[in-house]
């Protein structure tokens, strides 16, 4: 037998054993296809991942459900392996990226985008700035009136309302707004959705809340410069007094620039070790397609170019 004729009974016996071995076992299939075919994300992305999967599934015809809940929730179906993608504002804490390698499993945490965590009032509010100093006062109840922090309001306690209480909004006001303490004022609470808080500050006009930016464009405006008009889009100040020069609105070139402070990461939590739908959609949202998509709902993607021009606006 020559060298060639070797090399290839080698091969073909080296392949019958590896198939005998890895005959799949037909639970275990069905729980990763079971798994594979659903996402989970944060209810405060539902607007740009909807987008993103409408254009992933017309392109490959492939088939995920996006199961949008907490974030709390989203992350515990990830490390029970009941999905392999989660659409978090963090990262595996180490405990749970120990946890998933120890099961022979190969977490990754994705960036893809940013976005802005938006403060809304109603519109009869007169006041539009607020500090990064006084919206930490208001989380932590040492200021519960309008007055304390804008001695000509009359509009009296201040009612701030979340998405939801384990949403990502609420776990990142804990983590980066008050190093952890937990909410203990009464005027704080949470309705279940977005949609939901944006409705209750239009209808309350002592409401103060507290949204992801996606949720705030106005998809008649192509060029993402334009809010709901149903409510006012506060501007976030670094300074010890905000005033309208000095305060940021969470638009795409002050989350860029980081004029913006409260800017969030938003990252895919991938857990798929078959390299199937899932992964081949948090590579969608990585490739220029996807990062465009994200352009163009008024985020900040992660990894496209992106050209900044000056811009002279003359008035006649």
């Amino acid at each position: 037998m020559n060298t060639f004729n070797k090399l290839v009974g080698l091969t073909l016996i080296l392949g019958l054993l590896h198939a005998c071995g890895s005959k799949p076992n037909p639970e275990q299939e069905a729980a990763y296809q079971k798994a594979a075919a659903i996402l989970t994300a944060d209810e405060s992305f539902y607007p740009i991942i909807d987008e993103e999967l409408y254009y992933f599934t017309t392109q490959t015809l492939d088939s995920i459900t996006p199961l949008y809940i907490n974030e709390q929730d989203a992350v515990k179906k990830l490390m029970k392996l009941e999905t392999f993608l989660a659409f978090t504002t963090r990262d595996f804490t180490q405990k749970e990226r120990q946890n998933l390698i120890d099961r022979k499993y190969l977490p990754r945490a994705v960036p893809i985008a940013y976005d802005g965590l938006a403060i809304i009032v109603n519109n009869a509010n007169p006041d539009s700035c607020i500090t990064i100093k006084d919206f930490a006062r208001v989380l932590k109840g040492e200021v519960t009136t309008w007055k304390e922090l804008y001695p000509q309001s009359k509009l009296g306690e201040i009612d701030v309302v979340f998405d939801n209480p384990l949403s990502s909004t609420v776990r990142w006001c804990v983590d980066s707004i008050l190093g952890g303490q937990q909410f203990s004022a009464k005027n704080i609470g949470a309705v279940q959705t977005s949609a939901a808080v944006i409705d209750y500050v239009e209808k309350h006009e002592n409401s103060l809340g507290i949204i992801g930016s996606n949720w705030l464009n106005d998809k008649r405006d192509t060029t993402n410069v334009t809010f709901k008009k149903n409510i006012t889009v506060m501007g976030v100040s670094k300074m010890n007094t905000a005033e309208k020069y000095n305060s940021w609105k969470p638009y795409q070139y002050y989350l860029y620039n980081g004029n913006y402070p409260l800017r969030r990461t938003i990252y895919a939590l991938l857990n798929d070790t078959r390299n199937g739908v899932p992964s081949s959609f948090c590579h969608f949202c990585q490739l220029p397609k996807g990062q465009m998509i994200i352009l163009r709902a008024g985020l900040l993607p992660r990894t496209a170019n992106m050209n900044v021009r000056d811009v002279i606006v003359k008035k006649e």
